[in-house]
């Protein structure tokens, strides 16, 4: 089991990244925008960095569901390997089946 805090902290950075999606969004489109003058293109990337650096969705991390743990996770199931070969043993996972020949 993974430590509380971290577990709380990725929730708080994913809170984060979606209420600054759309600014941040905004602000990224006019730094790259090539036609723009370069004074906007500053302000914006000033702009863009005075916002939280945890609003940011690269700083997510994909966090097993039950354990919290951080590796060796898979993204369809959302679960860590250990978790995800327990209960695919047990038959709680639909459409997985463990593989024999």
């Amino acid at each position: 089991m993974a430590k509380t805090s971290s577990v709380e902290k990725n929730k708080y950075r994913e809170k984060l990244s979606g209420q600054h999606a759309k600014k941040r969004a905004a602000l990224k489109a006019t730094v790259m925008d090539r036609e723009a003058p370069i004074e906007d293109r500053f302000e914006a990337s000033l702009k863009l960095a005075q916002m939280p650096r945890n609003g940011a969705k690269i700083r997510v991390r994909l966090r097993c569901e039950l354990t919290g743990r951080a590796r060796g996770n898979y993204r369809k199931f959302k679960l860590s390997r250990n978790m995800l070969r327990d209960l695919a043993n047990k038959g709680q996972l639909p459409g997985v089946v463990k593989a024999s020949w």
